[in-house]
């Protein structure tokens, strides 16, 4: 076993590698290496450390250093004063890890980390997610040796059942339950099946886990196959991931290298394979019958339901159906115990939950936080609040297929039911905070284009209502309402959700409904009174100069891309309404704040 004095973590996810950190942790090695600490210290790509604003991140250890923002250039100063001469570079610390003091604190003591638990991604950012000896060191298979060697299917499947968790893909169905349904069906050849598609806009949780923990989808996957009688087991996984998908498959080889998948795993009659199937990119393909459809080599369309997938799935067999989130889950609670994850959350929501935070918010990032957590907490305490001193207007929970929730309910809490009593939903994990320059009209208008443009087409409800809808809402935003139109767009959310073929079809109106339901005086702004609240729809706007303000510059005229801006210097100008496109550059440049919107 080789001993390192210094272990430098440096992100590998999929943000922070768009930003450069490939070439930091070249950098890292080339330094290294002319100083002659290689067999001193070692680099390690990992996955997600959650907290993207920052990135590209760096973690040194034994210190516990959190270097944000880095760059190759940085690289030089980082390994000659903190890897040689033992000094903490402080300029490039993340501020909140440095107390009073100047003395560094535990990640989990600052505001982003300390409330959250990470059960799903526990290992992410902490391991090399393409190293399976650091996998089995954090110990990963355990609970796969535990379920062959000491627990009988049926056990695996109570302790599941017991735990409570619940699908985390979006309806939050009773995992075990799922479980037992297919144990029970009848069939010689059983599937398991994950669905790692993920298309919902600002949703990004199975990717990291895939990127930063492969291997307990693999370990997860491999009970379940045990718990429910399947040999074999299939990943849907968009192609438009090729880090997790690499790293996917490199955990899969590694696995079979080490007699985890295969052939009579652990010297047991139990075998087990894993094949990754590529998905195209199409939103409806994170249905469960269109996934399926898809993995069988046809056009991804939804089919009836019932029968069921753990009755009639794949290939026309019995098929268990998890996403990666709920699978990560897996090996933990066959390891820990049920009682152990049933303590977590609340009475009917169990465990954690991952998000996505995106939007207007300080920590865009990756968040573990138990069920039962507080939007506001999530918002003000993990995300750091809204940029800018704006106020917080609402936030979009579950996609497309989820709702806005306002400013008046920020204090509830995020588990599955008490966000579909307030009309919105978990959906796979993505937040989306919005602030007080957000149009919700046009908030739902942005959700049902992504609808629209996603539908497979098979129902007309789905194909020709949403379409509809669409039309509506362009009609609202670009100040061609009439009375009535808000109405006639109840009537179709309402005609769609009913009559939709599959579940993407029946919540595509959720959007709309729960904003209509919220801010429906926004709507009613926008028909009525020709005007946008929140001076986002440019249609309906105005850019005016104060005249008694404007000093006569001529710098909001330079700065013009249209040259609607006309006057003479020392002069009060005036905007070419025909002509002016709204770009808000004039507003931005006027140097005495005499352009607004209007």
């Amino acid at each position: 076993m080789e001993f390192y004095r210094s272990h430098v973590l440096v992100c590998g996810g999929t943000g922070c590698t768009s930003s450069g950190s490939n070439k930091i942790v070249e950098a890292f090695k080339e330094e290294i290496k002319k100083q002659g600490l290689d067999k001193e210290v070692k680099v390690i790509k990992t996955g997600c450390f959650g907290l993207c604003a920052l990135g590209p991140i760096v973690i040194v250890y034994p210190e516990g250093s959190f270097y944000s923002l880095v760059t190759p250039e940085d690289v030089p100063e980082l390994v000659s004063e903190h890897l040689v001469k033992g000094r903490i570079v402080t300029r490039l610390l993340y501020h909140e890890t440095l107390d009073e003091d100047e003395a560094i604190k535990s990640l989990y003591e600052v505001d982003f980390y300390k409330k959250q638990h990470r059960i799903a991604l526990h290992n992410c950012g902490v391991i090399n997610p393409e190293d399976i000896e650091e996998y089995i060191a954090m110990d990963g298979y355990q609970a796969l040796a535990k379920a062959l060697l000491e627990m009988t299917p049926e056990q695996v499947i109570d302790e599941i059942q017991k735990s409570g968790l619940r699908g985390r893909g979006g309806g939050g169905f009773p995992t075990g339950l799922k479980w037992k349904f297919t144990y029970n069906a009848e069939g010689e050849q059983k599937y398991v099946a994950c669905n790692a598609d993920e298309g919902d806009p600002g949703a990004f949780m199975d990717r990291s886990i895939l990127e930063g923990d492969p291997h307990a989808l693999v370990e997860a996957m491999t009970i379940a196959g045990y718990a429910v009688g399947a040999n074999k087991g299939f990943v849907y996984v968009r192609a438009e991931y090729p880090i997790a998908v690499k790293r996917l498959q490199i955990a899969i080889e590694q696995a079979k290298e080490y007699g985890l998948l295969g052939n009579h795993i652990f010297d047991t009659d139990f075998s087990f394979d894993l094949e990754i199937r590529l998905g195209a990119g199409a939103f409806v393909c994170g249905e469960e019958t269109a996934l399926i459809t898809s993995i069988e080599g046809n056009r991804g369309e939804p089919r009836p339901r019932p029968p069921f997938p753990a009755v009639k799935g794949l290939f026309g067999k019995p098929t268990l159906l998890n996403n990666v989130e709920t699978y990560a889950n897996v090996p933990q609670i066959i390891l820990k115990g049920a009682d152990w994850f049933a303590s977590i959350g609340t009475e009917k929501s169990k465990g954690t939950k991952v998000f996505a935070l995106g939007g207007k918010i300080h920590n865009t990032g990756l968040v573990e936080v138990p069920m039962g957590t507080t939007l506001r907490e999530v918002v003000y305490e993990i995300g750091g609040g809204i940029p800018n001193g704006k106020k917080f207007k609402a936030a979009q929970t579950g996609g497309p297929s989820g709702g806005c929730i306002p400013k008046e309910l920020i204090d509830t809490p995020i588990d599955f039911d008490s966000l579909i009593s307030i009309g919105s939903m978990m959906g796979s994990g993505g937040l989306i905070v919005m602030d007080e320059d957000n149009c919700m009209v046009d908030i739902a208008k942005f959700f049902l284009e992504f609808t629209v443009d996603e539908s497979c087409g098979k129902c007309s409800p789905c194909r020709i209502g949403t379409k509809r809808m669409l039309e509506l809402l362009n009609k609202i935003t670009e100040g061609r309402g009439e009375d009535g139109d808000i109405e006639k767009l109840e009537q179709l959310a309402e005609t769609i959700q009913s009559a939709s073929l599959c579940g993407l079809g029946q919540t595509a109106p959720n959007p709309v409904l729960s904003t209509l339901r919220y801010f429906r005086d926004e709507y009613e702004a926008h028909v009525y009174e020709k005007r946008c609240p929140a001076g986002a729809c440019k249609s309906l706007l105005k850019v005016v100069i104060d005249e008694e303000a404007c000093r006569g510059c001529t710098i909001c005229a330079k700065q013009c891309p249209v040259n609607a801006i006309q006057g003479e210097r020392k002069q009060a100008h005036v905007i070419d309404q025909d002509k002016c496109i709204k770009c808000g550059v004039c507003i931005e440049k006027c140097p005495f704040h005499a352009i607004a919107k209007r």
